[in-house]
């Protein structure tokens, strides 16, 4: 029997790819690299692999007549058409939960190093400026005021890691949760005038995009510490780049960007920010989790079992 083809819309970790290329006839972006090449075998496409990062939109779904599932490699799947999917029947998956604890770690890691400002003591000492005498004072994290845009799997375990800070909590979500003593408000804007540390990680996609604007950042005031470790597009990146300038607060702490890998470099040469590449879930043991699961789901379709964890419709 031969082996069922699938699509990889991306750039995947190499140990996911090596299973994949054992179990399936493995077709690499040739959607990009070769449409001609592409058109040929496109009927006989099955699956679609993809990241979290991965672009899935309607027209590629609609170019692809025998494609029966989608999985992603990451908890986010707002780059998929899960409509245009739904419509035709087609399943959508990712790896929830695996990756919790990882992006949690990096919440609390980034404000810790913005907060104290980590990068900047490490280069102090680099270049051979601390006999010149000491850095400026930090900002102390325990017993300071957290506020969490997303109360999900990793806004609940960031909230959990921060509770050992001796830190007050809020919050803000679409609704109000039952589930939690943590401070509820309404909205960001609100919820910002309140916190010294305002942590974003909501999902990303149309609903909250630019949701972090430059309202919610003048309430976050000149004292208050933005950490994202959500989408890139969740924050009004210009905005952002402005009130840092203007000291409009305090500083950031970024892992994610809009647009990335593009950073700006209005932003790389900011003092008063902390940059990582997109890296939160980016451990050995989270990555192998993640690509058991990515792959699990795929086998699980093909041999006709009951899907690992399918994205909600």
């Amino acid at each position: 029997m031969s082996k069922p083809d699938i699509l990889v819309v991306a750039k995947l970790w190499p140990p996911l790819m090596e299973a994949l290329q054992a179990e399936f006839t493995v077709h690499d972006r040739i959607h990009e690299s070769d449409p001609a090449a592409f058109a040929a075998i496109a009927p006989r496409i099955r699956g679609i692999q993809a990241n979290g990062e991965s672009k899935v939109p309607r027209a590629l779904i609609d170019q692809l007549p025998a494609l029966e599932v989608i999985t992603v490699f990451g908890v986010g799947y707002d780059g998929v058409d899960v409509a245009a999917a739904t419509e035709r029947g087609i399943p959508v998956t990712n790896t929830p939960d695996v990756l919790t604890d990882d992006v949690a770690d990096m919440g609390i890691t980034l404000m810790l190093s913005i907060a104290r400002r980590v990068p900047h003591a490490d280069k102090y000492v680099r270049a051979g400026l601390w006999p010149s005498g000491p850095m400026p004072l930090a900002r102390k994290v325990t017993g300071a005021r957290l506020g969490i845009v997303g109360l999900g799997r990793i806004g609940q375990a960031i909230g959990k890691r921060a509770e050992g800070f001796g830190m007050s909590i809020a919050y803000t979500t679409r609704t109000q949760r039952t589930d939690t003593t943590y401070t509820y408000y309404p909205s960001a804007t609100a919820l910002a005038a309140e916190v010294d540390f305002l942590m974003v990680i909501t999902p990303g996609g149309a609903a909250t995009r630019g949701l972090i604007n430059a309202e919610v950042l003048k309430a976050l005031g000149p004292n208050g510490f933005l950490i994202n470790v959500a989408r890139g597009t969740v924050v009004d990146q210009p905005a952002l780049i402005q009130a840092l300038q203007n000291n409009v607060i305090a500083g950031a702490a970024l892992d994610v960007f809009d647009g990335e890998p593009s950073v700006p470099e209005e932003l790389r040469v900011l003092d008063n920010v902390v940059l990582t590449p997109h890296i939160a879930s980016a451990t050995w043991q989270t990555r192998r989790a993640m690509a058991d699961l990515a792959f699990g789901n795929l086998q699980a379709h093909f041999n006709g079992k009951p899907l690992l964890t399918r994205v909600p419709v």
